[in-house]
């Protein structure tokens, strides 16, 4: 396995930022620093950059002070489409009404250093994620699907179903790193699409949800089409981790 393995641990940082130079120095120092970073040259773009799924961030990093749409009003739009962390940058105090709004305030310049403290602060403020409610509507396997199959057939045949699910999820799993390592960006919807029919058809919500992600990827550069399906592709083999634990500890042989 080659450098997909090692990148798709690196979290990913949008940085925006109006000021050309500021931009692209922080950008080169965060990626030296052990960061996959986006960048943006206003809060506009980053927008457009979420909502075409070309960026799917771990943190934000924003000027306080941009031309357009920026501080409190840029945060709130971010905060819709997004659940990263967002950091407030500036060279000077930011407005309090950033500041409030923000979940960190970083002055330039900074380091890595400075900025994996910051996360790490915002992290440990912000509330428990909603396990629960994620669960609730992305089961590993919906259970009025198990339980009709169950009716339907003897057990034994129902786990012979699920082991050969598991089977071909780790096959296509195999495929589609070898797709995403060649940028072939049809060859990954071809299986994501694959994925979605299949784990649907017994059930399996949370790998069929990331099949139907990968099917609906858009290409956008190549640096974003590697971003994004690798963080895909990590959640994807997690699912199908979980979904085998489930047959061991529901369907034992």
């Amino acid at each position: 396995m080659s450098n997909a393995g090692e990148q798709r641990k690196l979290p990913i940082l949008l940085l925006i930022d109006d000021d050309l130079v500021s931009r692209e120095v922080m950008a080169t120092v965060l990626a030296m620093s052990g960061y996959l970073v986006h960048t943006a040259e206003d809060g506009a773009a980053a927008l457009r950059m979420l909502d075409g799924g070309e960026c799917i961030p771990d943190s934000i990093l924003m000027d306080a002070q941009m031309p357009g749409l920026s501080g409190a009003s840029l945060i709130a739009e971010l905060r819709s489409r997004t659940s990263a962390r967002v950091l407030a940058i500036s060279a000077s105090a930011a407005p309090e009404a950033v500041m409030s709004a923000a979940d960190g305030f970083l002055q330039k310049p900074f380091d890595a250093v400075a900025l994996q403290g910051a996360l790490e602060k915002a992290n440990a403020q912000a509330e428990p994620p909603r396990e629960s409610e994620a669960d609730s509507e992305y089961p590993v396997v919906n259970g009025k699907v198990l339980a009709q199959l169950r009716q339907l057939m003897p057990e034994s045949a129902v786990r012979q179903i699920f082991a050969a699910m598991v089977t071909d999820l780790g096959t296509r799993i195999e495929a589609l790193e070898t797709a995403i390592a060649e940028g072939d960006a049809d060859e990954v919807r071809r299986i994501g699409h694959a994925i979605k029919g299949g784990c649907g058809m017994v059930g399996a919500m949370q790998a069929a949800r990331l099949g139907a992600l990968l099917e609906a990827a858009p290409t956008g550069g190549e640096g974003n089409f590697l971003d994004n399906n690798i963080a895909l592709l990590r959640d994807l083999r997690s699912a199908a981790s979980t979904l085998e634990r489930m047959l061991e500890a529901e369907l034992p042989a």
